[in-house]
């Protein structure tokens, strides 16, 4: 049976890092970070999320700065809004939350951030810095992603075949080059890959990041292997009810867990990290908008 790897534990390990080092910007360099995040319309589930951010930037000490704009807002008004942010000094990450109404190009919104302040990691100065393995901001799923596979597998990666299952420029393709950064040997798969099983059963660590409910099967898993499930699906839960619905990853968890040497739970696995990687994301950026030293983060 597998070892549960606990995302939830490990988050909380992350923000306690990131409450020291924010404690010492504050009193070494009289420096308080700075998050804000942009929330247009009213998607419930982006509404728990956001909150959960303004809860959390508070938390660990720093300052949280929080817009919420109704649906109708036009494109013209949100880049107004951000480029006020990017000229604000007290801001240090901007975080506009996705999806947004279908009326905004949110390219153009990702484009507009500076990406000195560009605390999810999508611009593509960020994206190329990644690529070139130079210093950026780097999106924070990924990055939770890798931080859990060094905790359930040891420090090192160095070595391991590495599979990561989705292409996205979201989780798929910079996980696999945060991988390629630990010395992992990195294969590319995909909903069209064929002989994917094949793949799967080579890999001493499996990222499933494809979109797919329960797709990657019990069989397919590597014995001893570690499995990180990206996936986040809701599905009829008829065990709990007509109507009902549960969360499940792009893993079949029950089956993988008897296989795997450890494996993410979904919930409770990769989620609870990303928003612990966007705070320590703000406070790396913040002491490189002042010129001091970044602190060391597990990052």
């Amino acid at each position: 049976m597998a070892e549960r790897i606990d995302g939830k534990a490990v988050a909380a390990d992350v923000r306690a890092e990131v409450t020291d080092a924010v404690s010492t910007l504050k009193a070494d360099h009289g420096l308080t970070p700075g998050l804000a995040v942009v929330l247009v319309g009213d998607d419930p589930a982006s509404k728990v999320y956001v909150a959960n951010k303004g809860r959390q930037t508070v938390e660990v000490g720093m300052a949280s700065f929080e817009h919420k704009l109704p649906a109708e807002t036009s494109e013209a008004d949100l880049l107004a809004l951000v480029a006020t942010l990017n000229a604000d000094p007290a801001v240090h990450g901007i975080l506009v939350q996705m999806p947004l109404p279908d009326h905004i190009d949110s390219d153009a919104v990702v484009m507009a951030i500076d990406p000195a302040k560009d605390v999810d990691g999508l611009h593509p100065e960020n994206a190329g810095r990644l690529v070139l393995g130079q210093p950026g901001l780097v999106p924070c799923t990924p990055q939770g992603s890798v931080i859990l596979a060094k905790r359930a597998l040891g420090a090192s990666l160095s070595g391991l075949d590495a599979l990561v299952v989705g292409r996205s420029i979201l989780v798929g393709k910079p996980v696999s080059l945060l991988l390629q950064n630990e010395n992992c040997t990195v294969t590319m798969a995909h909903s069209r890959t064929r002989d994917l099983a094949d793949h799967c059963r080579r890999a001493d660590l499996l990222v499933a990041a494809v979109g797919r409910p329960e797709m990657i099967k019990g069989e397919w898993i590597k014995p001893g292997a570690c499995v990180i499930d990206v996936g986040i699906n809701r599905v009829p839960a008829p065990e709990k009810g007509d109507g009902k619905t549960k969360l499940v990853g792009d893993v079949d968890f029950d089956a993988a867990e008897a296989v795997a040497g450890s494996i993410t739970p979904v919930p409770g696995g990769v989620g609870p990290m990303t928003i612990a990687c966007l705070l320590a994301n703000t406070v790396v950026a913040a002491a490189r908008q002042a010129g001091v030293p970044v602190p060391d983060l597990v990052l």
